[in-house]
């Protein structure tokens, strides 16, 4: 079966200490996720969980591997958009390494089926996330409030 991939990779002016915490701590994901925290144990084979502020369970699947500081796998599921979910799961694999006084942060979600309308979702999103993450880490600020925001009707126009 044909596999659809979407990798994104960035530099973040941190140590890799500070950007695992980031990656796996609930309070500080809320910071740059807009809103949404991830519930899981971080242990290989614990449930995960992303969690809107009312509760709503957007994704959810299983921890598949756990190497701190270097390495995370998370089986996921889309829980919320039933075309999506219908898809069945996906894999997201997070690898962090040190480059300088930066690290590196490669991540990689990929589904086994082409096209896959959750990786074109994903394509969209995870830049939005890790933008804010990477923000966050170097300024102490997030770069966007909203996920999707308005456009200005004067966007566009001199």
């Amino acid at each position: 079966m044909a596999k659809s991939t979407f990798v994104y990779v960035t530099y973040i002016r941190t140590t890799p200490e500070q950007l695992w915490t980031a990656l796996t701590d609930a309070e500080f994901i809320k910071q740059y996720w807009f809103g949404m925290r991830c519930e899981s144990q971080w242990t290989a084979g614990s449930s995960w969980k992303l969690v809107s502020a009312d509760g709503q369970v957007f994704d959810a699947g299983e921890i598949i591997e756990v190497l701190p500081l270097r390495r995370l796998v998370i089986r996921w599921q889309n829980q919320n958009k039933p075309e999506l979910k219908a898809e069945g799961p996906s894999q997201c694999t997070m690898e962090l390494e040190p480059s300088g006084s930066a690290v590196k942060l490669s991540i990689t979600h990929s589904i086994e089926r082409e096209p896959s309308q959750l990786i074109a979702a994903v394509s969209g999103g995870w830049p939005k996330v890790i933008a804010n993450l990477k923000s966050l880490l170097e300024t102490g600020a997030i770069a966007l409030q909203e996920p999707y925001p308005v456009e200005s009707t004067q966007a566009g126009k001199l």
